[in-house]
């Protein structure tokens, strides 16, 4: 049998272990609350919503597409 001249060395992370191999403590932690994601997701969904509105109405002004007016009078 033929041995390998790779060395066995174990890998350790060095993110979660000191050089020592002791553990470090958790990392803080910080809270994205309600408001943090209301503020986030609020003003990117109105630009996007005033976005589509203005592509729509010019799609409809350049005769682009223009939807049917469909009866439901079945």
């Amino acid at each position: 049998m033929k041995t390998s001249n790779i060395s066995r060395a174990t890998q350790s992370r060095t993110a979660v272990s000191t050089s020592s191999g002791g553990i470090l403590p958790k990392p803080e932690k910080t809270p994205f609350g309600l408001i943090r994601m209301t503020v986030v997701v609020v003003p990117f969904l109105y630009v996007g919503t005033l976005i589509s509105k203005n592509f729509a109405a010019l799609l409809e002004e350049h005769d682009i597409f223009v939807p049917e007016d469909d009866d439901d009078d079945d």
